[in-house]
């Protein structure tokens, strides 16, 4: 956690922190018991980032273990004042002075003005008697000497508390110090070890807005999280802001005014030159302007002098390409609404006058400035959103379409404007905020294609909050009695429809899909939906919802869809975007798995240029599925933490709860211990409702309670996967369970129980299903069928070749068909089996399955040695992601502008990782996956 829940002191008790676990763990180690040689660390960051909360941790913790706590804090007031910060630490300490021999007791009374001055205290007496005074105290009881805002320490007890700390030999001695900037401040020794308190992680920070009192939604949530900017202090107080006075009108959507807010900064505006504040007020409305711009639209002539007084009191940086930037997120909020009203409505209109040849930004001034409607604004923003949907801006174009309506007016424009608004927020990902248009769209107009678009977003924001069966209705309302002319908006319902179908697992709403479809023509470039004005995208993305709603037809649909002409070279854009993102959409339920990881790559990777995975989200858990099955696991870890951070940010909880289940079944894979959390709040979603998720979760159970040798517990949790005649809980998820539950049935003895459903799958799936069907249904029957007959299901379920694109599956068939070898003393016959089980575990990194694989070797007569572990599970995810893209040939520039890091940083982690995984060049890097 980054920040206190509530501003902390001394005096009060401290709250938890919010994505600061690693950080937490590193200051306590200084104040550990168990270390008996002295300890230090000085936590640097900006204004807000929780350096007070870290060291009111490390201070409870030391006292709640009996150590002696000395604290200080520095004062600006006080930083002119010789030895005041260390007076205030040593204070506990002074009954203990007559310990000290007289001349070092003379010294600190001298300095602490508890005797009379007989001329200065001598430096180096001083010193010695500090170090004198903590060396005996800490023979009786441990110390930890805490100091806060060291940046304001007067330099005289600097100099001591350096002399100390450079030569401090007591073993029961711990130094923690907290200082605001990026560096040491001056008097702290340079190579003194540091932890930098950088912004929290966007999901941290959405779950420190969530902990307060009045969490903000929609468009104020976000607009919330990006001004935050990860800063903790930010989030509490634009948290507050947001829940006394709703949003505001900064540019771009800002959040309100707080005396508090004002507070912070007022003082140091109120002592800046008059041309400087007014320089202030226009970088704080601007938000995105060069320095040329403000200072044209202020009138202030080019001289950077001007700017001096802020940069000197921590409110701006100058930066070299041009910028101004606002040293803490809530400086610019501060600076901002510190000013009347009148003079920020004149600044936006100043500004708007300097941007002649930036329509978008012109437009956005003219907006803030404007009162009430105007139509001029309103089609001027509507073209700046146009401008940034195709630039690859999503949420941008949400938020100038939402203040374009706001501006219309005309009542049918301002519905029309909002429904587009709608869309966009749609594809930038923001539920909530979906929600919130959808109400405005629906008060002002009964227009069916309108409605139609409003539902579409509405349905798809109901089934992301784990809500199916309220967004089938709203779908459903849209489509009866009356649908909506445009067919492109039927086909949309239709594809959210099947997603809201598939995440329900319900057959009423999987039923009305494949009709809806029928009735679709081929694409009109005067849709709405601008994804579907190609024939190419608008066909795939009905193929991918027919193939959602029928999987039994999927392979077919996969090898029509494949056998159509190719897309013209160069295509680009949204409908590109489409056509691949529905293409692995049917390969997913056509089991094509390698197809499926490979185009929902290609298309996260377009998303991610417009900003936002917003679109991607009904199918990122099937990704996650596909990475494990594919045997991609280090791939998958990375993935399931950008599904986190997704769903913590926007709140969607079905997401969250697929995450954590797939993580649960990677950990069990790979040996590890492993369980799904209690969490109470798991309660709030309806999993009757959602089937995949609860079959995702039932698989994780039935996975680690098998990996932790509860067959018992797995039989009960794969059973749980079908109903009591045996159909599946999920039409589509289910029998993908199929040879773990039969596996679990024949550990338990109760074959004849799996042969019944292993009969109803074989019913659901038809004649012709996909090969990954195959191959599991196989490997079941051969562990719960008739004996004789399982040699037979052993062999098919693991000689086609097809089956290697699910590695995991494929060593499983292989190692349960060794066993069956063995028990019938067959041991020749099982060892070319278990060796190439044991290799694929173990490149797997599935260490507990490649322990049982060898140990089997070994019974078979066969020596093994200890399966070597994948040396990328060594990494951190973000050295994988960098040698992933070394190794796809990207240059360190490249790897660094795609990961938004410097190229020194690249090449220190390459340095740095080479020898873990026992290459020595860059060329060597591809042998490591498979997958490239």
């Amino acid at each position: 956690m980054g920040t206190e829940r509530s501003i902390t002191h001394r005096s009060r008790p401290v709250m938890e922190l919010v994505g600061r676990q690693a950080e937490i763990a590193q200051i306590l180690d200084i104040v550990e018991e168990e270390h008996r040689e002295p300890r230090m660390l000085l936590l640097l960051g900006e204004a807000g980032t929780g350096k007070t909360g870290l060291l009111a941790v490390a201070v409870n913790h030391a006292r709640d273990n009996g150590t002696l706590v000395l604290e200080s804090q520095g004062s600006e007031a006080e930083s002119r004042q010789s030895f005041a910060s260390l007076h205030q630490l040593l204070l506990p300490l002074l009954p203990d002075l007559g310990t000290l021999s007289d001349h070092l007791r003379g010294a600190l009374e001298t300095a602490f003005g508890l005797a009379p001055a007989q001329g200065p205290p001598d430096p180096k007496q001083l010193c010695m008697a500090v170090l004198r005074l903590l060396t005996e105290v800490s023979r009786r009881q441990r110390i930890l000497l805490a100091a806060d805002d060291v940046q304001h320490f007067d330099r005289d007890s600097l100099d001591v508390l350096g002399f100390v700390m450079r030569r401090i030999a007591a073993e029961a001695v711990s130094v923690l110090l907290a200082a605001r900037g990026q560096t040491p401040p001056d008097g702290v020794a340079a190579d003194l070890r540091t932890l930098l308190l950088g912004p929290l992680t966007e999901q941290a920070a959405a779950e420190l807005v969530d902990a307060q009192p009045h969490t903000p939604t929609g468009r104020t949530r976000i607009d919330l999280l990006r001004q935050a900017r990860g800063n903790p202090l930010a989030i509490l107080e634009l948290c507050r802001a947001a829940g006394t006075g709703g949003a505001g009108v900064l540019p771009g959507g800002g959040l309100p005014q707080t005396e508090r807010i004002q507070e912070l900064y007022a003082a140091r505006l109120r002592g800046l030159p008059e041309l400087t504040q007014r320089l202030i007020l226009y970088a704080a409305t601007s938000e995105h302007e060069d320095l040329a711009t403000i200072m044209a639209a202020a009138g202030t002539g080019p001289d950077l002098g001007a700017w001096a007084p802020a940069e000197e009191a921590g409110l701006v940086t100058i930066v070299d390409d041009g910028r101004v930037i606002f040293r803490h997120p809530l400086a610019r909020a501060g600076s901002y609404h510190g000013a009347p009203a009148h003079l920020r409505q004149q600044a936006h209109r100043d500004l708007a006058a300097a941007l002649t040849a930036d329509p978008a930004r012109r437009a956005w001034h003219m907006a803030a400035a404007c009162i009430g409607h105007d139509e001029s604004v309103a089609a001027a923003l509507e073209d700046t959103a146009e401008l940034a949907e195709r630039r690859g801006g999503f949420f941008a174009a949400a938020q100038a379409l939402e203040r374009s309506a706001e501006c219309s007016p005309a009542t049918a424009d301002r519905a029309r404007r909002y429904a587009k608004a709608l869309r966009a927020a749609q594809n930038a990902g923001a539920p909530s905020w979906v929600r919130e248009l959808y109400d405005k769209v629906t008060a002002l107009t009964e227009d069916r294609d309108l409605l139609g678009v409003a539902a579409c977003g509405a349905g798809m924001a109901l089934s992301s909050f784990g809500h199916q069966r309220h967004g089938f209705q709203v779908l459903m309302s849209a489509l009866e009695p009356d649908p909506p002319r445009d067919g492109m908006t039927v086909l949309a319902l239709a594809a959210v429809l099947q997603a809201v179908a598939f995440q329900s697992g319900l057959p009423e709403v999987r039923r009305p899909v494949a009709a809806l479809l029928d009735r679709v023509e081929a694409g009109n470039r005067d849709t709405p939906y601008s994804e579907l004005t190609s024939n190419e995208a608008a066909d795939a993305v009905r193929t991918s919802a027919l193939a959602g709603a029928e999987p039994a037809n999927a392979p077919e649909l996969l090898r029509r869809m494949r056998r159509r002409p190719g897309v013209p070279e160069g295509t680009a854009g949204v409908t590109e975007m489409t056509r691949v993102h529905s293409l692995g959409g049917v390969a997913w339920y056509a089991d094509e798995s390698d197809l499926c990881v490979e185009s929902f790559r290609q298309a996260y990777a377009m998303l991610k240029a417009y900003g936002s995975m917003g679109p991607a989200a009904p199918t990122l858990s099937a990704m996650g599925s596909a990475l494990i099955d594919t045997g991609r696991w280090t791939e998958a870890d990375e993935h399931l933490e950008e599904i986190s951070t997704l769903a913590a940010v926007q709140k969607l909880r079905h997401l969250q709860i697929d995450a954590e289940a797939l993580r649960v079944t990677l950990r069990a894979l790979r040996g590890e211990p492993a369980g799904i959390p209690a969490d109470p709040s798991w309660t709030a979603l309806g999993l009757e409702e959602n089937r995949a998720t609860h079959a995702r979760l039932l698989r994780a159970a039935g996975t680690a309670a098998a990996a932790a040798g509860d067959f018992d517990g797995a039989f009960r949790h794969f059973r749980s996967l079908f109903a009591e005649d045996g159909t599946p809980l999920h039409y589509f998820m289910s029998p993908r369970s199929i040879a773990d539950f039969a596996a679990a049935a024949q550990r338990t003895g109760r074959q004849e129980e799996a042969t019944r459903i292993l009969a109803v799958v074989h019913a659901a799936l038809g004649p012709r299903p996909s090969t990954r069907m195959i191959l599991l249904m196989h490997h079941a029957s051969a562990l719960t069928g008739d004996p004789k007959d399982a040699e037979h299901h052993f062999r098919l379920a693991t000689v086609n070749p097809a089956g290697d694109q699910w590695p995991l599956a494929r060593a499983q068939a292989r190692l349960h068909y060794a066993q069956w070898l063995r028990r019938r003393r067959r041991p020749l016959d099982a060892r070319p089996l278990l060796t190439t089980a044991l290799e694929s575990f173990t490149r797997l990194g599935a260490s507990a399955l490649a322990e049982e694989a060898s140990a089997e070797l070994r019974a078979s007569g066969v020596a093994t040695s200890p399966a070597k572990a994948d040396p990328l599970a060594e990494l951190t995810a973000q050295q994988r992601q960098i040698v992933r893209l070394a190794a796809r040939g990207l240059r360190n520039r490249e790897i660094a502008e795609q990961l938004m890091l410097s190229p020194r940083t690249v090449s220190s982690h390459l340095y740095n990782v080479y020898p873990k995984l026992g290459v020595s060049s860059r060329n060597q890097l591809r042998d490591l996956f498979d997958d490239l």
